[in-house]
């Protein structure tokens, strides 16, 4: 996640916002409360029914739909309490990347802001997931072996082995129990950078038979 934010108030004005936006070069920006509580975020998309609706006294009829309404009065909005759209979609620091990627497929959204015990610490977009996938080989299987052999599944070490070529992950061997199995196969899905997982593990009892 990138941990360098910049943030707003409830209180900022629209021409301070887009002038922030446009100099950093970003599409949104969070708002952020004196309690540094995530609260809202303001985005292009919230600035440009102003531009769209200049001129326009009348506004949507009682019959237009709720977007229609909404843009309306953000038109007329001039702090970031009155154009920002909330709830935030965010995740928590301690989730999976494959989890926030989910996400971010699910709600077909750029972006989403990082939580740590509710305070906002960064923001992971879709082009910081695509990152992930160039790390290295050697990265991924030292990953792999320590944390899914060693740590999860405290396998002994001459009882498998881990190859990686393009993100590929590879698993051979032959572990005691048939859980372990699934599980090394499901854990080594999770590890960031690993494109496909060919789980050939062998296992010595079933310990899933009824």
């Amino acid at each position: 996640m990138t941990r360098e934010l910049a943030v707003v108030s409830p209180e900022t004005e629209f021409k301070d916002i887009a002038t922030l936006l446009a100099t950093r070069r970003i599409s949104a920006v969070p708002v952020v409360d004196g309690a540094g509580s995530l609260v809202g975020v303001v985005s292009e998309a919230d600035l440009l029914p102003k531009e769209e609706h200049a001129g326009d006294p009348d506004g949507p009829s009682w019959f237009a739909g709720r977007r229609p309404r909404r843009d309306w009065h953000k038109a007329a909005a001039l702090r970031a309490a009155d154009l920002m759209t909330s709830p935030v979609r965010t995740a928590d620091v301690t989730d999976p990347l494959s989890v926030v990627a989910r996400q971010l497929v699910a709600s077909r959204m750029r972006r989403l802001f990082v939580l740590d015990e509710g305070k906002l610490v960064g923001v992971v977009a879709r082009r910081d997931l695509l990152g992930v996938f160039l790390r290295p080989d050697a990265e991924i299987k030292a990953e792999v072996e320590t944390s899914v052999f060693e740590r999860a599944l405290i396998a002994n070490p001459a009882s498998y082995t881990v190859t990686v070529d393009r993100g590929e992950v590879t698993l051979l061997g032959r572990l005691e129990r048939r859980s372990s199995v699934a599980a090394a196969g499901q854990l080594a899905a999770l590890v960031p950078g690993v494109i496909e997982v060919r789980n050939r593990l062998d296992y010595v009892w079933d310990d899933e038979r009824k």
